[in-house]
């Protein structure tokens, strides 16, 4: 029998796997720590563990990091790590440093069977599901290693964003240990309201998020209309508009923000217009507190598509925020490293042929309804 990953656990877990070894939940407890909130991985650094569990740890159970294939560290502070996770499949997880805050974007899976037409991972396809240790590999690596770089005991990074490479909510089972892993208090304690989960709109799964484990939630919406968004986002086909914001609507009343975010890739000529503006405040208003996220596309050849002018974007948003609808413009970080949403395509397929890019949570511009000009930072 392999020994067990621990990483894999979330503390109930921990406390289960300790149990068939004969101890007691805060054995597991205490374990759990050494790990998460102090980044060990050998279980003799272990010194409060009783001398006996790190004997029986050892054999059965072991700490399985994900290698890493490559860093790259931007001039703006943004790190990219690409990791490797098996048979030629990479995924990549990024550190975004503000004033404010300090934001890791991570990976669910390797690949995404999702398809939209402007995203880079699902033309290249789906490889499979991240476990749940792959998964908070990304957080245990990103902070322990950030702690040792700025000469840090505390926490580094205050928020959590499963934007990158798949569809979360397609690798439920997996992710919900890993999002309970981050929320707990004797792991890396962040609130509900810093941990975001993004989907392309998997109705049923958005109704179990909310009964589970309500964090933030935001939604890549792309169109106002299911015409439209049939052809950009496949899934909607299956999931249409109005059961999707139906879904977003009855999440409200778990979760920690008032406020559901709808993503929203500005498309030259397809999606960007007056009129799709208009379309968008008539589909939203009075039906759902929100927000807009408008993200410049990064265009890639087998797309067809389009970046819209950075003009468009900001007529396209001031409809938007003369309605009242907050709406955020996304300002790219780590250009001069390929840190831009959806450039890790090719740099991983030249470097281990996977099939992978990433996204990440970027530095924004928030339009304040009626304040014409005045631009602040979005709320945490």
């Amino acid at each position: 029998m392999s020994a067990a990953n621990l990483l894999d656990f979330d503390l109930d877990g921990l406390a289960a796997f300790c149990e068939q070894l004969g101890e007691k939940r805060f054995r597991a407890t205490q374990l759990f720590r050494w790990i998460h909130q102090k980044g060990a991985s050998d279980f003799e650094q272990m010194s409060d563990l009783a001398k006996s569990l790190r004997g029986k740890l050892q054999g059965v159970a072991t700490l399985k990091p994900l290698p890493i294939i490559s860093e790259h560290v931007s001039a703006d502070g943004t790190i990219k790590w690409l990791f490797d996770v098996g048979a030629g499949n990479a995924v990549e997880s990024v550190y975004i440093p503000e004033d404010d805050r300090a934001t890791l974007c991570i990976s669910s899976q390797a690949g995404c069977a999702v398809g939209c037409r402007f995203c880079s991972t699902g033309h290249q396809g789906f490889s499979r599901n991240l476990t749940t240790g792959e998964i908070i590999a990304q957080l245990w690596y990103a902070e322990h290693s950030l702690r040792k770089r700025l000469g840090q005991t505390e926490r580094v990074i205050s928020n959590v964003v499963m934007m990158g490479m798949g569809e979360p909510l397609q690798n439920y089972s997996a992710v919900m240990p890993a999002l309970r892993m981050m929320l707990d208090d004797h792991g890396y304690g962040l609130s509900r309201r810093r941990v975001t989960v993004s989907t392309s709109g998997v109705v049923p799964m958005i109704e179990r998020l909310k009964n589970d484990c309500p964090v933030a939630l935001a939604v890549s919406l792309h169109a106002p209309n299911d015409l439209l968004r049939d052809e950009l986002v496949p899934i909607n086909r299956k999931y249409p508009i109005d059961e999707l914001l139906s879904a977003c609507s009855d999440y409200l009343s778990a979760a920690p923000r008032d406020f559901i975010t709808f993503e929203y890739c500005m498309l030259d000529g397809v999606n960007d217009t007056d009129e799709h503006a208009h379309q968008l405040i008539d589909l939203v208003r009075g039906r759902i507190s929100c927000k807009f996220n408008l993200i410049p596309f990064n265009p890639f050849p087998a797309s067809g598509l389009h970046r819209s002018d950075n003009a468009r974007v900001q007529a396209f948003a001031r409809i938007l925020a003369d309605a009242g609808l907050i709406t955020t413009v996304r300002k790219t970080r780590g250009d001069d490293i390929d840190a831009a949403c959806g450039q890790l395509a090719g740099e991983v397929q030249d470097r281990t042929n996977a099939k992978g890019r990433m996204t990440r949570q970027p530095v924004v511009v928030t339009l304040i309804p009626g304040a014409a000009g005045r631009g602040t930072p979005p709320s945490n």
